[in-house]
């Protein structure tokens, strides 16, 4: 049995309590600079396609991009990344999906307050997402908030506004009163990483600043997990033994060439098939 340190004890602790934990050091300088550049390229590839949808609508393009993109499965397989995952979740992990989270500079692009439970149809609740920042991420330029202990209050009712701006598919959000006074603004520096519970309650503002906010959230899953679905969701086997067989293993991207830009096709179809049906 391994002896936790002093670190992930505090880390378990908090993360129980709280519903999440930040900051968490995981890339040095220079792979910062690294994933910055690869980040870059791989933005100005894809604007002119982003800038003719409305936000609620990207979703194809920002998603699953650590099943075509080696840079991102890096990203996504990282050891330091993975030992705090694993400090919550337990030694075998898989990544259920990943999803880039970008707001230019005065960006109107939103995320109103939810609980990412509510759609994911994911059981027992070993889920947490880790968010990389690649760039500053404070409150001018829309960092993620989080409501403290919400995660413990069980499934709130949910509306559905599809409303443009918001960068969630179905624009949903909380439908009882929030208490925003009580609010946490997880502030990152680039190469640090927050993480935080499946059934938490959180969202983000609006970018009021002149600097852009760049960030990738990783769904890790324990392989106990089960998911309510139509069809059996990908996932990606990065530490540990999947002795459940609960999903259908993909291989990692080992460069970006058109098989692995079918693999995120495929992931893509079968996530949004099986979380985000059409309106």
């Amino acid at each position: 049995m391994t002896t936790l340190s002093v670190e992930d004890k505090t880390l378990q602790s908090r993360y129980a309590e709280r519903g999440y934990y930040f900051p968490l050091r995981v890339l040095s300088n220079e792979e910062v600079a690294y994933f910055q550049k690869q980040y870059a390229d791989f933005h100005e590839r894809n604007r002119s396609q982003l800038q003719k949808l409305p936000a609620n609508e990207q979703y194809p393009i920002w998603s699953e991009t650590h099943t075509s993109l080696k840079w991102v499965y890096e990203m996504a397989s990282h050891p330091k990344v993975l030992d705090a995952v694993s400090t919550i979740l337990g030694p075998n992990l898989m990544v259920w999906g990943t999803r880039w989270f970008t707001k230019m500079p005065g960006d109107k692009t939103y995320i109103s307050w939810h609980q990412d439970a509510t759609y994911w149809g994911l059981h027992p609740p070993d889920v947490t997402t880790a968010w990389i920042a690649l760039s500053d991420s404070v409150s001018e330029n829309g960092c993620m908030r989080v409501i403290p202990e919400t995660h413990k209050a069980g499934m709130l009712p949910q509306n559905e506004t599809y409303a443009p701006d918001n960068a969630l598919s179905r624009g949903q959000e909380i439908a009882v009163a929030v208490e925003e006074s009580q609010a946490v603004d997880i502030v990152l520096r680039p190469g640090e990483m927050s993480l935080h519970h499946i059934g938490i309650v959180h969202g983000s503002n609006p970018n009021i600043s002149g600097t852009p906010r760049i960030g990738l959230a990783i769904r890790y899953i324990s392989t106990a997990v089960l998911q309510d679905a139509k069809e059996r969701s990908l996932a990606m086997l990065v530490r540990g033994r999947d002795e459940f067989g609960h999903f259908d293993l993909i291989d990692p991207p080992s460069a970006d060439s058109p098989a692995t830009a079918h693999a995120q096709s495929e992931a893509v179809r079968r996530m949004m098939a099986n979380v985000m049906p059409k309106k």
